[in-house]
């Protein structure tokens, strides 16, 4: 499985740094990105000291956003959606892998529910790749916690399911799933798919909050087809 080298952008926020942690510490260069180098930069020390004595370990380390793209082969985007089409339109993402695991969520008395996105016919992955067209957008790490991530270094026992319409672009999602649940992302079909994915973490939100969880999700019968 090749190494690559990933810009986190929204690498300051809990899950760009919890993902940036688990791709470096399974040997992935990260280049945590933010509006401010300083502050990407104290987070890469953090994900720096974590990785102290975890052999084959990547770099990680801090940069503007520019400047994390720059030195990368694939982009995480991990912001909010406020504020994401914006975002996306100013960053030099053209030839990239993008990965996009941003959830366009909103909350209310009723607790968490997915935002509509374009009438009912778009999703972040998409808007992203409308805004990138020389990008290769795909969907992954949508559902996956924060918590989980930082929180211990066992592999999270759960699957990544990756959207996309670039089956290159896929592959690079599903090659770095490995390094979060110890193995590859699955294959959940078009980038359309995005459109319940991302609202599918409301879903999760709810069950956390009723079983005081953290849960995932994990697809079965898959043993014989891989």
């Amino acid at each position: 499985m090749p190494n690559y080298r990933v810009a986190v952008i929204g690498g300051t926020g809990p899950q760009g740094k919890g993902l940036g942690y688990r791709f470096a510490r399974h040997g992935h260069d990260i280049v945590l990105g933010s509006r401010a180098a300083e502050k990407a930069e104290v987070v890469a020390a953090e994900v720096t000291e974590r990785l102290s004595g975890v052999e084959g370990a990547g770099v990680a380390r801090g940069a503007t956003n520019a400047d994390a793209i720059a030195a990368a082969d694939v982009v995480l985007l991990a912001v909010p959606y406020d504020g994401h089409d914006e975002l996306v339109a100013s960053l030099p993402l053209a030839g990239k892998t993008v990965i996009s695991c941003v959830n366009p969520l909103a909350f209310d008395k009723r607790g968490a529910h997915g935002q509509v996105v374009n009438g009912g016919e778009g999703s972040a992955a998409e808007s992203a790749q409308e805004l990138a067209p020389e990008a290769v957008v795909v969907g992954a790490f949508h559902n996956v916690s924060a918590v989980g991530l930082w929180g211990h270094d066992e592999f999270l026992d759960e699957d990544v399911i990756v959207v996309g319409d670039s089956v290159e672009g896929k592959q690079v999602a599903i090659d770095l799933a490995a390094a979060v649940t110890g193995r590859p992302g699955v294959d959940g079909g078009k980038l359309r798919l995005a459109r319940v994915l991302e609202p599918f973490t409301a879903v999760l939100i709810s069950i956390n909050r009723k079983y005081k969880v953290h849960s995932g999700i994990r697809v079965r019968g898959l043993e014989t087809g891989r």
